[in-house]
């Protein structure tokens, strides 16, 4: 059985980026697909998707009927990935070019002798290319904190460049994961950690979207601000690490 890796990106009002970033996903290996999500973005970004020639074969679009945020848009795809037992991997990727498509080299070799991979822009100091310096220091300050509440020692627990193996995912309740933007991501890596499965991570540059409006809201500050105290009182649930590692 081929074993295929599948790059999922959520989308809402990317047109401008959604088929270059196709693209470069798709030139780094003939392995890696790619699952777009969208959120039925009204610049006609799902469109465009459908119109890739490789739709079907390399190239996957999953339509939702309105803006349901990052987190439900990342389980959706999750859960499409997991029902294909021929994909052994599965990551997480902006579509905005602040993730370098060329780094999916090295989380394919990395994933080798990992069960996640997180791609770090606080690994080798700090690896942010232009922000300003008050999202900056938002940014590592939710770091910070989140390292003191959870214990995690994860230098960067809420980017979203990252690669899961598939039995992470399946020992994770996704059904059970509400949170959203900053949360979600510090939410999935507890969550794997806390299950004991190995995490590398790697340094990236991460650089500020080229063309498009950020997502980042308050609410979704404050959603992590609390979320990292609920993940530290609640008790386990779900899966724990299949013996013998890979699955």
């Amino acid at each position: 059985m081929s074993r295929l890796s599948v790059v999922i990106i959520p989308t809402y009002n990317e047109r401008e980026n959604i088929d270059t970033v196709i693209g470069a996903v798709l030139a780094v290996a003939p392995s890696l697909q790619v699952l777009v999500v969208d959120d039925s973005s009204p610049d006609g970004t799902a469109a465009i998707v459908r119109a890739r020639p490789e739709l079907d074969s390399r190239v996957f679009l999953l339509s939702r009927p309105g803006k349901l945020g990052l987190g439900s848009a990342y389980i959706a795809g999750f859960q499409w990935a997991l029902a294909r037992p021929e994909v052994a991997n599965i990551m997480e990727m902006d579509a905005d070019f602040s993730h370098n498509p060329e780094d999916l080299r090295r989380f394919l070799a990395e994933i080798e002798a990992a069960d996640l991979v997180l791609g770090s822009r606080y690994l080798d100091g700090v690896t942010v290319v232009n922000w300003p310096l008050r999202r900056l220091a938002l940014s590592l300050g939710a770091n910070i904190y989140t390292r003191i509440v959870t214990g995690m020692p994860i230098k960067d627990a809420t980017g979203g460049f990252k690669c899961f193996r598939r039995a992470v995912l399946e020992a994770i309740p996704l059904e059970r994961i509400r949170s959203d933007g900053y949360s979600f991501q510090i939410e999935l890596n507890y969550q794997a950690w806390r299950r004991g499965f190995r995490i590398k991570e790697i340094p990236i540059v991460f650089t500020d979207r080229r063309v498009g409006v950020s997502k980042m809201n308050r609410r979704i500050i404050w959603e992590a601000v609390w979320m990292v105290w609920r993940l530290r009182l609640r008790p386990m649930r779900g899966g724990r690490r299949p013996a013998g590692g890979r699955a």
